[in-house]
């Protein structure tokens, strides 16, 4: 079927006898559609840009009047002439740049190993400014004001659809604090919603009153990677009406497993020693610096670094808990190797999502934190495209009716599911085979008799890489454990876990387990390229000269292993992640825990492997090394869950 956008012809009415014939009203113009899909038909160099600051329902920085978030507008010209559109939203606290604060020293001693640095520092608060958000501005738009980041204008709004960017509350030219995921932030990204539907009071920058009554249909999509994905997500717990769908890549379901993992302090990778109170700091970019200082004063006491206790702190913060609530349909998007915002952010959401009846697709790629646009763009515009349609003008297009799980798999291949485990998942029990030398057995035996090995906590000395390789690098300070070599592939989908009877003796209160593939042929093939730090990269047509361009896979695939997934444990929250209990040195205590979510081929020939270590270097608190660890293998299980190559390993 197809609409056309045109402006009516006059026609000749008549009036009396003696009238003259007049020109009937112009029609307002309208979309085009062709095939149930929008058409680019609006001209992006003559879209209407413009601002607004909007109501919200909280006062954060405490000042008396409510918070205010800035809200920046892209939307065709013709919405100027009564055409409405729908919009599609990315909210952010980096559109206007980031501070550089200061990290937590994580190499505790044994004279402040209960202690932590924080609160504002008067030599150095850490916010040094920076006008660079490190994002490419879209070409074109209707002037330098009017130009928006990323690629959601150029590509929507001929297509007829609004686009918006939102600084986030304490962000840009917004007010109130940020607060890392609290309420505050997420009724400001619920007020623009709000405002588009007439429900939340607007003024442009001189205060003058603004609605979007003329224009906006109320309809509103949000999407956006990392941060920007997580607002959206944290809008949808809210039931907003008016929020039709939510497009979250790289984005946190709870901000607890973000910073905190089984009553441990973690980091995200690659920002060893940040914490809620630094991400705040980072990005409270507002005019006034000095009104949220006890906001984040604020923080830095609540998050409590002294141990990684599941508090209100952290439930106000876990969107998952409010998921019954989500009334928008969920796209989701994340890297496999993404170990800043890690795996189960996504697939623990995926899950709750179908506990509640939330209509739901997910994509999962071979990339580390970054956005699929590059890896398949194409099928990702193609697919983004129809959702949008489908969800925002109710355009009959057949996206639901396809595959909603999409998997990027090693060799860069794609396969579509119908769930995610993938089809034919089943748990799959390994037994730990206690080490004559230096690698035990990995099988699926009945449990043995008790035996017990040991190791010493390398402390800050050394990585889990080198660890996984090089067990006995300064001494014996991991216990290695792998399979025979594999006679078929094995695919690993979903949460490994593993449990074990365990005792420790020294400061380090950190149990982690690794899941290895050891094997000499872990690269993948297809179209990538390599950067200098041997980090994969993607992009067809990419020279191999350039280096890596956006968005790095890290997959780090050089060597005869790679460390395919972890997970951490402290021991003094064995049973609970909201309180401790305590560990007397030297007594057997049950450890169970679960890695962060995979889907991975182990190929045939390669070797599975289990790595215990303590201290995790990269993303653990790290105690003085020597704590020793003692497993008895006997009673040590691995779970993993296991959709191929059964026979492998049974």
């Amino acid at each position: 079927m197809r609409y056309a956008f045109c402006l009516a012809l006059p026609a000749a009415v008549v009036l009396v006898s003696t009238a003259v014939a007049a020109p009937a009203a112009a029609e307002a113009p309208s979309l085009v559609i062709e095939d149930d899909t929008t058409q680019p038909a609006f001209s992006y160099a003559d879209a209407i840009y413009h601002e607004v600051d909007i109501q919200t329902e909280a006062d954060s920085d405490g000042d008396g009047a409510a918070d205010t978030v800035r809200l920046h507008v892209m939307r065709p010209e013709e919405t100027g002439a009564g055409l409405k559109v729908a919009t599609i939203l990315e909210p952010s606290p980096y559109w206007a740049g980031v501070n550089e604060p200061e990290m937590y020293d994580v190499d505790l001693d044994d004279d402040n190993a209960g202690t932590v640095p924080g609160g504002w520092r008067p030599e150095s608060d850490g916010l040094t400014g920076d006008d660079d958000p490190g994002l490419a501005a879209a070409p074109g738009g209707p002037s330098a004001e009017g130009t928006l980041f990323g690629y959601y204008d150029n590509y929507f709004l001929p297509r007829g659809y609004a686009i918006a960017q939102l600084d986030s509350v304490g962000s840009g030219d917004s007010t109130g604090c940020p607060t890392t995921g609290g309420r505050n932030e997420t009724l400001g990204v619920k007020a623009a919603v709000d405002w588009l539907n007439g429900r939340a009071s607007g003024w442009d920058p001189d205060g003058g009153e603004v609605t979007a009554e003329e224009w906006s249909t109320g309809d509103v999509a949000m999407t956006g990677i990392s941060y920007n994905g997580t607002l959206p997500v944290a809008a949808a717990t809210t039931g907003v009406e008016g929020l039709r769908t939510i497009v979250p890549q790289g984005a946190i379901s709870s901000w607890y497993e973000y910073y905190r993992d089984n009553g441990g302090v973690v980091a995200p990778g690659g920002y060893q020693g940040e914490d809620a109170d630094v991400l705040a700091k980072g990005v409270y970019t507002r005019a006034d610096t000095d009104i949220c200082r006890s906001v984040i004063e604020g923080i830095f006491a609540e998050q409590d670094r002294e141990n990684g206790d599941y508090t209100d702190f952290w439930a106000e913060r876990d969107y998952r808990d409010d998921a019954g609530s989500i009334t928008a349909s969920v796209f989701l998007a994340h890297g496999l190797n993404d170990w800043n915002v890690k795996t189960d952010q996504a697939v623990r959401l995926w899950a709750e999502l179908a506990d509640h009846g939330v209509p739901r697709k997910l994509w999962l790629y071979q990339a580390g934190h970054a956005n699929p646009f590059p890896l398949r763009t194409d099928e990702w515009l193609r697919q983004l495209h129809s959702w949008f349609d489908y969800w925002l003008y109710g355009l009959d297009n057949g996206i639901v009716e396809e595959p909603p799980v999409d998997i990027e798999n090693a060799d860069l291949s794609w396969s579509q599911h119908s769930d995610w485990p993938v089809e034919g998942t089943a748990p799959v029990r390994l037994r730990l085979g206690a080490a004559d030398g230096a690698i035990g057995e990995l099988a699926a035996a009945r449990p043995g008799k008790s035996r017990k090995e040991s190791f010493r906590d390398a402390g800050r000395t050394l990585t889990a890489d080198t660890l996984a390789t090089d067990p006995d690098a300064a001494g014996r300070n991991a216990l290695v454990y792998r399979t025979a070599e594999l006679t078929e592939d094995v695919r690993v989908s979903g949460i490994p876990e593993i449990s074990v009877r365990a005792s420790m003796q020294g400061s380090s209160p950190y149990l982690t387990a690794l899941l290895v593939d050891y094997g000499t042929d872990t690269r993948p093939t297809g179209a990538v390229d390599y950067d200098e730090d041997d980090e994969v990269c993607y992009g067809e047509g990419v020279p191999e000269d350039t280096g890596c361009t956006f968005p790095a896979r890290h997959i780090q695939e050089t060597g005869d292993y790679k460390i395919v997934t972890r997970g951490w444990q402290d021991a003094r929250n064995r049973r609970s992640d909201a309180w401790q209990a305590p560990v007397v040195s030297g007594r057997m205590y049950r450890y169970s825990w679960q890695m962060q979510a995979q889907d991975y081929v182990f190929k045939a020939g390669h070797r599975i492997g289990i790595v215990l270590i303590s201290t995790d270097h990269d993303y653990t608190l790290r105690y003085p090394s020597g704590t020793k660890v003692t497993v008895d293998t006997g009673r040590a299980v691995v779970e993993l869950p296991v959709s191929s190559g059964r026979s492998a390993l049974t």
